[in-house]
């Protein structure tokens, strides 16, 4: 999977992302030949990622809610669920992300915040909807 850096990135007339720096990912949807896409059977998929500093600020976040040790791992892909959260410490992290980023999340886009790199996806988007209307 291919991590490309961008600061302009024009996908269609109708969708535009001009002059943001982001991190883009293709996913390969198709068919893989020789380990490389089809491209003639193939789709992409593009996907932003948070922020390496929010994703850091997340894991910090997330090991002091739920009191981990330091030598535990938190990833992006960490589970909340595998780490030991329950509903309640779930709601808790989303509640001191909001008050650590500035934000206001949704309990319906709580409810679907399962891993840290969801939760930092989520504040990326939040803090850019929030600058955006300032």
């Amino acid at each position: 999977m291919a991590t490309v850096p961008v600061t302009c990135v024009r996908l269609t007339t109708s969708m535009q992302m001009v002059g943001k720096t982001s991190s883009l990912k293709l996913v390969p949807m198709g068919r893989i030949k020789s380990g490389f896409p089809c491209l003639r059977t193939s789709r992409f998929q593009i996907s932003c990622s948070a922020k390496p500093e929010t994703v850091n600020k997340v894991c910090d976040i997330v090991k002091t809610q739920l009191a981990l040790s330091s030598d535990t791992v938190v990833a992006p892909d960490s589970k909340f669920a595998t780490l030991g959260a329950d509903s309640l410490d779930t709601v808790e992290i989303v509640m001191t992300l909001e008050e650590e980023f500035g934000i206001s999340v949704e309990e319906e886009n709580s409810q679907n915040i399962t891993t840290v790199q969801e939760a930092a996806d989520l504040i990326e988007k939040l803090v850019e909807k929030k600058n955006a209307t300032a």
